[in-house]
């Protein structure tokens, strides 16, 4: 009994009121499934570690596959890649973006173009342009449609027109291939054919370079340039390859009237052996001096005004 006045009441024995917590709760668990313990800390930071990179593979498998994630980024890049036509499926740009000249001209194509745009963050932009210094905008490329390169022939006959297609051997310079195609427009050539491997394909840089020409010259891509030079040969096509020392001037060609593929190697390599033993004829492009040399996009350009002279002169 406790004294009067005491505020306490009298002590009520426990009873079964604490036998739930005497019950036992099961085992331990272990230390990394402890949200508080370090071990749990630890084995959630590797599994975003690993969900992180596992991520990074597949957007690099992505770029090495079919390129269907090419991202032109910077304000000069995008304004050059919508003024030349290069088409897009998406433009970011990022919130509260400081307005310019450039920016405007974006906002101003891209409505007229009704291209999908979309204000991100910063956080989603450089994700997006993958490390690229984007300025605030950032424009998504399509992978390009390539042809076989037995349409070109095909395209060629179906016009009534003598076929001219080019070839690249090993040029791996997407602004060589840009200016190659701008050439095979402006002289009536019928496509171009580049290899699978090794080699540019039509990115937004060749996209930019080629000014919009890309749209209209089509690009057919061979498993092996060989046998497809090869089949233009037994479809009845000469092939002349272009190199230094070519036995004949580029401007003396006397296949120039036939149906023909004119063949153009890097600028360092030149033709690879194989293909320099496919040509029918090497031609050559005169020079000032020997020790200079001509890029694949030049020297394209160059051959293609010469055959289309000819040509112009045979039917004069």
């Amino acid at each position: 009994m406790r004294k009067p006045g005491s505020k306490k009441g009298a002590t009520v024995g426990s009873g079964g009121q604490r036998r739930k917590g005497l019950e036992g709760k099961g085992p331990t668990p272990k230390a990394e499934d402890r949200p508080y313990h370090v071990a749990h800390k630890r084995k959630q930071a590797a599994e975003r570690q690993r969900a992180k990179s596992g991520q990074g593979g597949q957007r690099r498998q992505q770029r090495r596959g079919d390129r269907t994630t090419e991202v032109v980024a910077g304000r000069n890049a995008v304004v050059e890649a919508l003024r030349a036509g290069v088409p897009a499926t998406t433009v970011w740009i990022a919130n509260r973006i400081d307005a310019d000249d450039r920016t405007r001209e974006i906002l101003r194509e891209v409505a007229q173009r009704n291209i999908p745009l979309l204000e991100v963050g910063k956080a989603e932009l450089d994700r997006h342009a993958d490390g690229a210094v984007h300025q605030g905008v950032a424009m998504q490329v399509p992978p390009y449609a390539y042809v076989d390169p037995e349409d070109l022939v095909e395209e060629a006959h179906g016009l009534g027109r003598t076929p001219l297609i080019i070839a690249l051997d090993g040029v791996t310079d997407p602004r060589n291939l840009g200016a190659a195609l701008r050439s095979a427009a402006a002289f009536g050539a019928h496509g171009v054919v580049v290899p699978e491997r090794r080699a540019a394909g039509v990115t937004a840089s060749a996209w930019k370079v080629s000014a919009g020409a890309a749209a209209r010259v089509p690009v057919a891509r061979a498993t092996n340039l060989v046998r497809a030079l090869q089949d233009y040969k037994e479809a009845g096509c000469f092939v002349v390859g272009l190199d230094a020392g070519g036995t004949t001037d580029i401007g003396d060609l006397e296949l120039a009237t036939e149906p023909l593929v004119l063949v153009c190697g890097s600028e360092g390599k030149g033709l690879s052996r194989l293909v320099r033993e496919t040509c029918d004829v090497i031609a050559s492009i005169p020079i000032a001096a020997s020790t200079e040399s001509l890029n694949a996009g030049v020297a394209t350009g160059i051959a293609l005004y010469e055959v289309a002279r000819l040509r112009r002169l045979a039917s004069a």
